[in-house]
């Protein structure tokens, strides 16, 4: 069944504020805390978790942020207890299903970044249904970090340059940045420049490591559940306030 409601024409995308980055990624961290402050199961954090998502998603959309990436579960999130891993996983099939519309209606693309490996088929299928749902619009892009990992998304892009090289597709004297960038799970993204991350861990967490070589960092206590739009603007205030150098000097020093 397709979920797109039909359109003519794609909607524009309007004008950025002035301060806004482009592109936020946000290391979501804090559920299992969450939960257990509260004498709760873990699962009642990720769902907790999941409603803050949703909520954080319309409002960045509303902002008319470029591209919002959320890290949702790593290649390493796979040594949990099954049982956890299980009701991770149906709460992606949830979610995905359920908030179609709302992102039809907010103007949001979507994308999915990671291994497919080793995801649950049908998590699989609703992640693609929903590319394609939403394929048309032309607002922020939601990227959902999935059996994600920032070395094995090298790694992976490395084999795809070998590949070609030993094909004789590539010279290896024409392989630069670009060319490795072309091959990462972010291809045709721009790199983020503020990266989130909730409940006050300073640690990157193996999350676009590539990617984030000039990204601003912000570091919260507030644990994930708990993170509201307000906590997001606070983040965004602070980024506008920053001067970005990328290496060099502004013109007062």
């Amino acid at each position: 069944m397709n979920t797109q409601a039909p359109h003519s024409e794609p909607l524009q995308r309007p004008p950025v504020e002035a301060g806004m980055p482009r592109h936020i990624a946000i290391i979501m961290d804090g559920n299992g805390r969450w939960a257990a402050a509260r004498g709760l199961p873990r699962y009642v954090g990720h769902r907790t978790g999941a409603e803050t998502a949703r909520n954080i998603i319309e409002h960045c959309a509303r902002r008319h942020l470029e591209q919002l990436t959320l890290y949702s579960f790593s290649i390493e999130n796979w040594k949990r207890p099954a049982a956890e891993i299980a009701q991770l996983m149906q709460i992606y099939l949830e979610y995905l299903v359920s908030q179609r519309p709302v992102m039809m209606k907010n103007n949001i693309r979507f994308r999915q970044i990671g291994r497919r490996d080793g995801l649950p088929a049908d998590v699989c299928r609703e992640i693609d249904r929903t590319i394609e749902a939403l394929d048309r619009n032309t607002g922020m892009t939601l990227c959902l970090a999935v059996n994600y990992g920032s070395r094995a998304g090298i790694v992976d892009a490395v084999r795809a340059i070998a590949r070609r090289v030993a094909a004789g597709e590539l010279s290896p004297d024409a392989i630069d940045e670009a060319q490795v960038q072309r091959h990462l799970y972010t291809a045709g993204m721009p790199d983020p420049d503020l990266l989130i991350r909730t409940a006050g861990e300073m640690r990157i967490s193996n999350y676009l490591l590539w990617q984030i070589s000039y990204a601003e960092l912000y570091v919260t206590d507030v644990l994930w559940p708990d993170f509201t739009p307000a906590d997001m603007d606070k983040a965004i205030g602070d980024f506008a306030g920053r001067t970005r150098r990328f290496g060099g000097l502004n013109e007062s020093e």
